[in-house]
């Protein structure tokens, strides 16, 4: 059974890897400019094993209460090539310490009050934390982050990111966003583009940051995030297959 499941992750990794290279060569990019974080959430120790072996070493979880799980009963068959933990999903302040504790980047800090909590625990852990800005492009109500869908809130956002660089035990290393659910992936491209475009102007007007990275694209719409110029995707159903909850 074992052997069945890495023989079916690998080959939908082999399937994924392909996809991404092509993405990359389309708008002349390479191919390791590109970070596949594997969406582990509700899945298997036996899963998750399977997708090491088969060469992911970047792991993305929704819930704290699943990252402090998962992180300490795989540390030991890590060990020799540790994965990267990353945060992908929305952490209350109630829960940053875990969140600074069991993960080795969080991409959804949504606000001043979550990144002043973050500081205060990296501080007492004696941790530099790399964190993301969830950026809310698309104006759904329903979608958490910094809202950057106008010209006034993007003006407001600038000034808020002015004061993370009061936060010393946190690294700002760039932005993410929650694209809408859509039929058709290239009815995404105008928010991939949007979060791209608003790089460029915190590169500008807020320089505390190489703003480097771009965490955007999921399953349905990683191609065209990455020709909008991803830097990481968040992938899950694609190597693991549907969701089991």
């Amino acid at each position: 059974m074992a052997d069945e499941l890495e023989r079916v992750i690998a080959t939908n990794l082999e399937g994924l890897e392909r996809r991404i290279a092509a993405a990359c060569a389309r708008v002349g990019r390479e191919r390791g400019e590109v970070t596949l974080v594997a969406v582990s959430k509700t899945r298997s120790i036996a899963e998750i094993m399977a997708a090491y072996s088969a060469g992911i070493r970047h792991l993305g979880e929704n819930r704290v209460e699943e990252a402090e799980e998962k992180v300490p009963a795989l540390r030991e068959s890590f060990a020799a090539d540790p994965i990267t933990w990353h945060m992908i999903g929305h952490v209350q302040s109630r829960k940053a310490s875990r969140a600074v504790e069991f993960c080795d980047i969080i991409h959804s800090v949504d606000s001043l009050h979550l990144a002043a909590r973050l500081d205060r625990f990296a501080a007492e852990l004696g941790k530099q934390m790399p964190i993301l800005l969830e950026v809310n492009v698309s104006g759904e109500a329903s979608k958490y982050g910094f809202v950057a869908s106008e010209p006034a809130a993007r003006a407001d956002l600038i000034r808020q990111v002015g004061q993370l660089a009061g936060f010393a035990h946190l690294r700002v290393e760039g932005l993410m966003t929650m694209a809408p659910i859509v039929a058709d992936s290239e009815q995404a491209r105008p928010v991939f583009r949007a979060l791209r475009q608003l790089r460029a102007e915190l590169r500008d007007r807020a320089p505390l940051s190489s703003w480097a990275e771009l965490s955007m694209g999921m399953t349905d719409d990683f191609e065209v995030a990455i020709e909008e110029g991803a830097t990481m995707v968040r992938i899950g159903r694609a190597i693991f297959g549907p969701a089991t909850y």
